[in-house]
């Protein structure tokens, strides 16, 4: 996606960033190009435009739904296997 104008930051790194700059997640040196990006180019404002809609519709569709107690802890538990058998097994040779 583009609008044909060079831009200092390439589109499709902008829309990669997208999410990370909906979530705060990206730092103060990026969201400042993310942004200056979207304001010079209407093809990516419009993009962003629309993953910021989907987020929210996800957001309220989900947001008062908590998972069953017995699932969080399914799901917290693997996740701390997964991390304790990543960091047993050391650096690779």
């Amino acid at each position: 996606m583009s609008c044909g104008n060079p831009h200092a930051t390439d589109c499709a790194e902008v829309l990669a960033l997208v999410y990370g700059f909906l979530d705060g997640e990206v730092d103060d040196v990026d969201r400042a190009r993310i942004a200056q990006h979207l304001d010079e180019c209407p093809p990516c404002f419009q993009q962003f435009g629309l993953e910021q809609v989907v987020k929210s519709l996800v957001h309220r569709s989900c947001a008062c739904e908590q998972a069953p107690d017995r699932l969080r802890v399914q799901i917290v538990t693997r996740i701390r296997q997964v991390t304790i058998t990543y960091r047993s097994t050391g650096p690779a040779d």
